[in-house]
């Protein structure tokens, strides 16, 4: 089919992410994709910054991950995890088990991270009605994200203007401040004056606290202190309120550490994961949690865990995830993210002074240039398109979340790419 042909079709009846039908943002169409490489149907090659979004850690095309998905689909691509075990399921599950404090060992694996997110918070909701106790609120951070989906809506930020259409048809809960400390500093007393309050007003019925650890991702892409982490689990064990943390996006080294809340000496009693875990090949995530919390969801009528995707451990998403996440525990992965965040912060800092720009802060495989005023998107990627990156601004929002298997000079060309883009931009 002609280009002009797939951009008329597209156009006509198909529907992308946060975008209009009536007046849709423009569309670039990929012909195939190669390490850290996207190639579009005219030939422009575009050196991926996004990981399309944020979960092709291992760029395209692996031949690791490729053989994987080929070993599988030989066996079978799917069957239903109701009734059936199979190898590739308990395969990942022991990648993870690797991986995991030895507390988080009960794996229910989703189909995609909101999914999991959804199934973390009916866990707690679950396990509270089983004790006979009414828990049904949630505490959260305000300027959290987690997910699209309608309790995942309800836990994320309610200002959030992805959300803001739902909000009076989404269940009330309650917020804390965002947390407004930087990585290396500590909450302020007055901060840690407020969290107590809530605890105290409404602990007793709250089910879970839950947050992004460390790195509050598509809510602002903003990097806190784990000393709230701290003080949360802290208020969360007085208080008996299970704390749930939402690593769909920071999990598997994207903030320099396996999981973010490594940063911390804090454990949860349900970790959300997805994103990173399939090296973008097919959707999967996961909800771990505590023994204890699978005893108590279990232990009383009627007896079981009331959720179940379709395509729950699908096996090409398990086999494919398997692997990637064996690969992911070698140590060349943490260099080449110390490598990235090294480049990106001696490359990028330099742009803190200019006048259109708020914030510099770079993080692991994280780079964010917050401007002051919010970027115009279609603008933005045009200009980033001519230096040869691939770059998806949101909000005031310009950064990078590449691929981990960028070698120097490639974070580099990144890095450059879009400096250029921000000069032609801001002029």
């Amino acid at each position: 089919m002609p280009v002009k042909k797939i951009l008329q079709f597209d156009k006509t009846h198909l529907w992308h992410p946060y975008d209009s039908v009536i007046s849709p943002g423009t569309v670039y169409p990929v012909a195939r994709a190669k390490g850290p490489y996207i190639f579009l149907e005219d030939g422009t090659k575009l050196l991926d910054g996004m990981a399309s979004w944020w979960c092709a850690v291992h760029g395209y095309n692996h031949p690791r991950l490729n053989r994987a998905v080929r070993a599988q689909l030989t066996c079978m691509s799917h069957v239903m995890f109701g009734g059936f075990t199979h190898r590739p399921a308990v395969n990942l599950g022991s990648e993870l088990l690797r991986i995991l404090p030895p507390r988080l060992n009960r794996i229910f694996f989703c189909d995609s991270g909101s999914v999991a997110v959804e199934a973390a918070l009916k866990m707690a909701l679950q396990f509270f009605h089983n004790k006979k106790k009414e828990r049904n609120l949630f505490i959260s951070f305000k300027g959290g994200y987690h997910g699209d989906t309608f309790h995942a809506m309800s836990v994320s930020d309610p200002g959030n203007s992805m959300h803001s259409v739902w909000k009076k048809a989404l269940p009330r809960y309650i917020f804390a401040p965002r947390p407004s400390r930087r990585l290396t500093e500590e909450p302020s007393p007055g901060e840690l004056s407020i969290l107590k309050k809530l605890f105290r007003t409404y602990g007793a019925k709250t089910a879970a606290f839950i947050c992004e650890p460390v790195v509050q991702g598509a809510g602002g892409m903003r990097f806190y202190s784990p000393g709230y982490l701290s003080a949360v689990r802290e208020l969360c064990g007085k208080y008996g309120v299970l704390l749930i943390y939402d690593e769909i996006a920071s999990a598997f080294w994207r903030t320099g550490k396996m999981f973010a809340f490594e940063h911390t000496n804090t454990v949860p009693d349900i970790l959300c994961i997805g994103k990173a875990m399939s090296g973008g090949y097919v959707s999967i995530a996961a909800a771990i949690c505590t023994d204890s919390v699978a005893r108590g969801i279990c232990g009383t009528a009627p007896g079981l865990f009331m959720h179940g995707p379709t395509f729950m451990a699908n096996p090409l998403a398990c086999a494919v995830s398997a692997e990637s996440v064996k690969m992911l525990r070698s140590p060349a992965i943490l260099r080449s993210v110390k490598n990235i965040e090294h480049i990106c912060r001696k490359m990028l800092s330099p742009l803190q002074v200019w006048q259109e720009v708020h914030e510099v802060r770079v993080l692991g495989g994280i780079a964010v240039i917050e401007m002051k005023e919010k970027v115009d998107t279609v603008k933005f990627q045009k200009l980033c398109i001519r230096q040869g990156i691939w770059v998806r601004p949101f909000g005031k929002l310009v950064y990078l979340m590449p691929p981990y298997i960028l070698n120097s000079e490639e974070v580099r060309k990144l890095c450059r790419g879009l400096i250029t883009a921000c000069i032609q931009y801001v002029r």
